[in-house]
């Protein structure tokens, strides 16, 4: 059984996930892997460098800054480098997938779950949910960042009530949400699903 587990900025879908490790289930963590597939995957370098030129690359590793600006220049800019980089992980979190035991239940970590398609692969999604204001404060402490900046990002990310809709299980993380029995909730309903 593997269980997409998706949320906006700020909503905890990390600390969940990093929750569920901690009773032993396998994670995998897109953003993670995205990030060590473009320096380690030469097809993905080899296209990162096509798109965007040697300069992609520093001696230090992956070029952030110009990635980055690149990205956010445009919604095509950042269409060109979804389309090289989603696929490299979309391969990796299967092989990472099929590696698992048969018999377990393995949890995938992505912020774009639903936009980058990888929900196909997934036998339930579950959206990790936390109020906006709880998730700008959450934001702020993590990123060091001002409010009108998380708020900007939030405004680009897919609406809460949209991935809410798509999901098949939504889990609640306020400050006064008991994790640990949601995560029992959670489980239980996993398992009645298999």
């Amino acid at each position: 059984m593997i269980v997409g587990i998706t949320g906006g900025i700020g909503s905890g879908k990390s600390y969940v996930c990093d929750r569920l490790a901690q009773m032993g289930y396998p994670i995998y963590k897109c953003d993670d892997a995205a990030k060590q597939l473009m320096l380690t995957d030469p097809t993905l370098r080899s296209q990162l460098i096509g798109l965007l030129g040697t300069g992609a690359y520093t001696s230090d590793g992956l070029n952030k800054s110009l990635i980055a600006n690149y990205l956010f220049q445009s919604k095509e800019n950042a269409r060109r480098i979804d389309a090289i980089v989603h696929p490299a992980v979309f391969r990796d979190m299967q092989s990472w997938y099929g590696s698992q035991p048969s018999s377990s239940i393995c949890f995938v970590e992505s912020a774009i779950l639903f936009e980058a398609g990888f929900n196909r692969a997934m036998d339930r999604t579950v959206f990790v949910y936390a109020d906006e204001s709880v998730r700008i404060q959450r934001a702020m402490l993590r990123d060091n960042a001002d409010a009108g900046h998380i708020r900007a990002r939030i405004a680009r990310q897919q609406s809460s009530a949209t991935t809410r809709a798509l999901a098949d299980y939504t889990l609640e993380n306020n400050p006064s949400t008991d994790i640990d029995a949601e995560l029992r909730k959670l489980i239980d309903y996993i398992n009645n699903k298999k």
